[in-house]
C-alpha cells in the first residue's frame, strides 16, 4: 500500500472511531485525491477548528468553490457542526474527513461522481 492508502484508512478509522460513522470508500477516496498534496503536509493536513481564518478558509475554498454552494451562515454552521461531530478537543483534525463530513451533510456527493 502506498501513503495516500494509509492515510485514507487513518481518515477511515477517524470517522469509525471519533465521528461515528461508517464511511463511504469510494468517496472518501476521491475527497482525499481533491485534497491534492495537502495530506502530506502536516500543517495543510489538518483543520485547526478554534481557529477563525481557518474556519473562513475551509468555507471559501471548499464550500462555496469546489461544492459550489452560496455563501451564507448556514455554511458556518454545518463547518461548525462537523467540528463538533469530530471533537472539539480532537487536536487532529484531519482536512479529508472534515471535507468528507461536509460532502455528506450538503449531499453534493455528485462533485465527486
Amino acid at each position: 500500500m502506498g501513503k495516500r492508502d494509509d492515510l485514507i484508512a487513518k481518515y477511515a478509522d477517524d470517522l469509525k472511531n471519533k465521528c461515528g460513522m461508517t464511511p463511504d470508500m469510494d468517496l472518501l477516496t476521491k475527497v482525499t485525491i481533491g485534497c491534492g498534496p495537502a495530506i502530506y503536509n502536516d500543517d495543510a493536513s489538518t483543520v485547526a477548528g478554534s481557529d477563525k481564518s481557518e474556519l473562513e478558509t475551509v468555507k471559501n475554498n471548499f464550500l462555496v468553490k469546489k461544492l459550489s454552494l452560496k455563501d451564507s451562515p448556514d455554511l458556518m454552521d454545518a463547518i461548525d457542526s462537523v467540528i463538533e461531530t469530530y471533537g472539539r478537543s480532537e487536536r487532529s483534525k484531519y482536512r479529508a474527513v472534515v471535507y468528507y463530513m461536509l460532502t455528506k451533510h450538503f449531499g453534493k456527493e455528485s462533485v465527486y461522481g
